[in-house]
């Protein structure tokens, strides 16, 4: 039987009911008092509201994934309890709002009734019901409770009218709790406080871009990557960077491209609807050999699809979005830390290679907040593109010359005899319009070649568990996290389990992958869409046959889930989740 060594708690109601807030908060508050947290949010999609919810994960351990049950349920209303119920543990804990809805008689757990507005009543503040929420949830479970004032001023203290009335009921929800008798084995207090840094996905990447040099960014607003737009917005114009909200994705991946032509670091971010706009843009970039850095923060598709839920279905897409023989460096983050540090990748690979970047998020990371350590930045240098050495010669700049690492020198406008034109159509080493059969032959593999060498590199995977196995996991973005808590589960039973982590996915990096395969006889490879499109690229670069495991329902992986998989593969039982 595996042991429990965390708490999952999940706050639901209705959009504008502050159920969400009351989670944020909780998070913020366990993270600061020590703790190690994983949130994972849902919100409605329509603006006129809906069912929300926020689920905290936290642990004296570090965490991956959002948690395989739900320990504790706050339910605002009844709604919540009919969407949210299926999820519970055996041993689950209901707190539900009596004024709202009569306890279910179906649950034969434990619960304790909250009449969150009436105790936030009692102070004068009835909309303050879910700062006393979150008092009572701190004060039910251990989770950060010395530190909650300090979050509600943070989060709240913007109007100072309403923010003695909000911190009243916060202490009116922990007085309430206290007097209720605990009859529940939930605790979850910090052994010691350590610092961290408590971000969201999109955080990170601003963080990263940031560190990585950027100069200029230029997006359309789009759930979720405006978060990412937002923080650009704030921070560019106050070191002296160019921002640009643009009518549409075409004009913002245009205007990066532009900028990057005149020598800027320059970042879009979009989702993969605007993914599919940008398409034929990022064609040129490849085309015209201009760096460039595209996330892609992906929701559930196609067309408009679940513009608040999660998948790993723009794959395809990223890897092959354009027309023709289109090159470009695919990288996948799989946590808040490695949205920060891949960042800083994408704009060194963009700018080492000249060629475009798209950095592949997803929903549940970008809005997610996790406990990250403090970035060591020493690590992180920075990468600027090749320049020609020395003064050019009249008519003598040859911007795409054909160098032994296939990478060429490149000026901005403006230096003495270096112009040249960044033309879509093929070209020369001039950059002169140029369709003979044996140059676009030349150019087309000078394109491809210069990325070569990734494939052969270590640097972009990464290796868990043990050294051999009879099941090894490939797997690539967020579905990591879910996977290392598999295999840490099965360690915990001594079943050997080996876990690949793929964080460059174009060009594919082969060596590592072909070591790996060496070392297991069986290769599971799960992933969030339907195709199974990751699956699909290894059979088909690699010419294995790996077991594809799938979930499409908007949904991340649980790290019970893949753990299932891992004991049917291993011939064992239904794993049991004390």
């Amino acid at each position: 039987m595996i042991q429990k060594e965390d708490i999952v708690i999940r706050v639901a109601g209705e959009s504008g009911d502050g159920s969400t807030a009351t989670g944020e908060m909780l998070a913020q508050a366990a993270a600061r008092s020590g703790l190690h947290v994983f949130t994972f949010r849902t919100t409605p999609a329509e603006i006129k509201g809906g069912p929300v919810m926020f689920q905290v994960r936290a642990s004296n351990s570090p965490v991956r994934s959002m948690g395989d049950a739900v320990d504790v349920l706050f339910a605002f209303n009844r709604e919540a309890w009919d969407l949210h119920h299926a999820d519970l543990a055996s041993n689950a804990v209901l707190l539900y709002d009596p004024e709202e809805f009569e306890l279910p008689t179906e649950f034969s757990g434990v619960a304790y009734p909250v009449p969150i507005g009436a105790i936030a009543q009692e102070v004068g503040n009835r909309r303050g019901k879910n700062v006393a929420a979150l008092g009572v949830v701190a004060a039910l479970f251990g989770l950060g409770l010395n530190k909650l004032e300090d979050i509600v001023r943070a989060k709240l203290g913007k109007k100072a009218d309403l923010l003695e009335s909000n911190l009243a009921a916060l202490r009116a929800g922990i007085a309430y709790a206290q007097r209720l008798e605990k009859r529940d084995p939930f605790w979850m207090e910090s052994v010691a406080e350590h610092e961290r840094y408590v971000m969201t996905g999109n955080q990170a990447i601003v963080a990263g871009a940031l560190h990585a040099g950027v100069e200029f960014f230029a997006g359309y607003p789009i759930t979720p990557a405006s978060d990412i737009m937002e923080g650009m917005a704030a921070m560019l114009p106050q070191i002296g960077g160019g921002y640009m909200q643009a009518e549409d994705e075409i004009a913002a991946i245009m205007a990066c491209i532009g900028a990057s032509y005149g020598g800027k670091r320059a970042m879009t971010a979009t989702s993969g609807p605007g993914l599919s706009l940008m398409s034929e843009a990022i064609g040129y970039a490849s085309m015209t050999e201009i760096p460039v850095v595209i996330v892609d923060a992906q929701r559930g598709g196609p067309s408009t699809g679940l513009p608040t839920k999660m998948e790993q279905s723009d794959l395809n897409i990223a890897l092959h979005g354009g027309h023709g023989d289109s090159p470009r460096i695919v990288l996948a983050p799989a946590s808040v830390a490695e949205c920060f540090h891949l960042t800083v990748w994408a704009f060194n690979l963009a700018e080492q290679y000249q060629t475009p970047v798209i950095l592949l998020s997803d929903y549940s990371l970008s809005f997610r907040t996790e406990t990250v350590e403090p970035f060591d930045l020493s690590k992180y240098p920075r990468v600027d593109r090749l320049r020609p050495n020395g003064a050019l010669a009249p008519k003598q700049y040859r911007r795409y010359e054909i160098t032994a690492n296939l990478i060429s020198p490149m000026v901005a406008p403006g230096v003495a005899y270096a112009q040249y034109t960044a033309t879509g159509l093929e070209h020369n080493e001039y950059g002169n319009p140029d369709y003979t059969p044996k140059n676009h032959a030349l150019m087309t593999e000078k394109r491809w070649g210069k990325l070569a060498p990734l494939q052969h590199s270590r640097e972009y995977v990464r290796r868990f568990g043990a050294e051999r196995a009879k099941v090894g996991i490939i797997c690539w973005g967020t579905t990591a996290g879910p996977c290392r808590g598999a295999v840490y589960l099965a360690g915990q039973e001594d079943v050997p389990v080996a876990m690949l982590q793929v964080q460059m996915l174009a060009p594919l990096p082969i060596d590592a992958i072909k070591e790996f395969l060496e070392q297991v006889e069986v290769v599971l490879v799960p992933e969030v869409n339907f195709q199974g499109q990751f699956a699909r690229l290894l059979q088909a670069e690699l010419g294995i046959k790996v077991l594809s495991m799938t979930k499409y329902t908007g949904m991340p992986f649980s790290r019970l889930e893949i753990l299932r998989q891992i004991h049917a593969l291993n011939g064992l039982a239904e794993p049991v989740l004390s």
